[in-house]
């Protein structure tokens, strides 16, 4: 009988030890995340197969395979993919509940998952959903903060869900109050690149990471634009082979009004097959040949409405091929994609909002000014300012007009450094349209505010920025907001 007990027990000990769940990144996980961070999906799921037969209790595949689906949900935005892939979030949660409480992973896989579900549920359309999945994230950083202070990947979490929450718009104020979080500028600011220049064991592995959200925070956020092209020039960033580069390349180049340089990186990024296939690279170059005026713009543009499943920038792609066959004389086709515009995607994010309402006042801009915005926007700024050279407010009829006019002249100005005279015509922007609903006056104010806050007067700067807040609702009214309350926080060193 007692040898009986004892095998039992035996048998009961090693079925513990057996079934014991570990957090190991191991050689095997650090080559699958490498593999998924250059999106190189299908290379990283057959790494963590691996991992997963050879080490069966090892908790960090399940966290692996979180960032592929984060990944394909994010960039395709298919709601099959995302019917398929939802009950994964749940599983994991489950199984990381199962791991040890004296590792760092426990909390910090947990937060990581419910962070990145939390940008998914927004391209689904599930704010309200998101904004919880953000909160868990949010506490549970900061939870295991001070259980495990040093490790570093709390720090670059934190730090980057710290600054998108002080700059958070008036108008969402609410939420981040209903949902309890709090964030510092500064503090955010310290933690990201506190981490970017450790050299720890996870800051080295979690870097390539990290300069995802550092270049974003950086540039939008703190508004240092020509600082993060000179970053991703001297870390001699791989654009080539590592796609998840390429695409925050391209992204931020088209958004700083480096058309010509978002193309030169799309040709020559990597053709091999292994990468995540996705329509975003045919609606990047197909803004990219559209701010060059170029005939070519249409393909990619439709072929990206053709393919994406998803609703994000689908109305402002739509908008963007109205235009290209509007400029190109073709009324018909021109008349078909604007109403194609009410018809398809959504209406969450800015651009896709000014898309929609655009469609729906029947009205087409005058045809210089749209060449001139479409030049402008892709940083061919002697092109632009050729185009409305000789011509003055007075040649336009239209008060919305002469209120773009006033505006992409004032801009063109200060693109080419002339800043007096762009202070002059940003001025008569907001006197003719601080109370409509176009953007222009809002954002003649936020170019003021940058202009200042660039020579060093915050107190100037402030008080643009605080005017383009003020204005009643328009087109980008979210989107300047927040710019515009980044830029306070910066000046106030807060």
């Amino acid at each position: 009988m007692c040898i009986v007990a004892v095998c039992l027990l035996a048998c009961l000990l090693s079925f513990s030890a057996s079934a014991q769940k570990v957090f190991d990144f191991n050689s095997s996980c650090r080559e699958a995340y490498k593999e998924i961070m250059q999106l190189k999906l299908d290379a990283g799921q057959q790494k963590i197969n691996e991992e997963k037969l050879k080490h069966p209790d090892n908790l960090i595949p399940y966290l692996l395979e979180n960032y592929i689906d984060f990944f394909i949900l994010f960039f395709n935005e298919d709601p099959a993919e995302y019917t398929k892939r939802f009950p994964n979030r749940d599983v994991r949660l489950a199984l990381f509940d199962e791991g040890p409480e004296s590792s760092p992973f426990l909390l910090y896989s947990k937060s990581v998952l419910h962070f990145q579900w939390a940008a998914i549920r927004v391209k689904f359309g599930a704010r309200w959903d998101a904004g919880w999945e953000f909160r868990r994230s949010f506490l549970q950083i900061k939870e295991n903060m001070n259980s495990f202070p040093s490790f570093s990947p709390n720090y670059l979490y934190n730090g980057a869900m710290q600054m998108a929450i002080s700059t958070i718009p008036d108008g969402y104020k609410w939420l981040s109050n209903l949902l309890g979080v709090k964030g510092s500028l500064k503090t955010g600011q310290q933690r990201v690149e506190q981490f970017m220049k450790g050299n720890d064991e996870w800051e080295r592995l979690f870097y390539e990471e990290s300069i995802f959200y550092y270049c974003y925070l950086q540039f939008y956020i703190l508004n240092n634009k020509d600082g993060i092209a000179k970053f991703i020039q001297n870390e001699k960033l791989d654009l080539v082979n590592n796609h998840l580069f390429a695409y925050l390349a391209t992204n931020l180049s088209l958004n700083n009004q480096q058309a010509e340089r978002a193309e030169q990186i799309l040709e020559a990024k990597s053709k091999a097959p292994g990468y995540m296939p996705t329509p975003v690279w045919d609606l990047q170059m197909g803004y990219a040949k559209l701010h060059k005026l170029e005939p070519g713009a249409a393909q990619y543009l439709e072929r990206f409405v053709k393919n994406f499943k998803g609703k994000f920038y689908l109305k402002d792609a739509l908008q963007k091929l109205s235009w290209h066959y509007y400029l190109a004389g073709d009324q018909n086709k021109a008349n078909w994609y604007r109403n194609e515009v009410q018809k398809r995607g959504s209406a969450d994010s800015d651009a896709d909002k000014q898309a929609n309402q655009e469609a729906k006042s029947g009205r087409w801009a005058n045809k210089i000014l749209l060449q001139a915005r479409l030049l402008n926007d892709g940083g061919y700024f002697k092109e632009a300012l050729r185009l409305l050279h000789g011509k003055s407010v007075n040649d336009f009829a239209d008060i919305a007009d002469q209120l773009e006019f006033a505006y992409r002249v004032g801009r063109l100005y200060d693109d080419l450094n002339a800043d007096n005279e762009a202070i002059v015509f940003y001025k008569d922007a907001i006197r003719l349209g601080e109370t409509r609903k176009e953007y222009f006056a809002s954002r003649a104010a936020l170019q003021l505010g940058m202009l200042w806050e660039k020579r060093g007067d915050k107190t100037n700067a402030i008080y643009w920025y605080e005017r383009c807040m003020q204005m009643p609702e328009h087109d980008y009214k979210n989107s300047l907001d927040q710019r515009a309350k980044a830029g306070v926080l910066r000046c106030k060193g807060s």
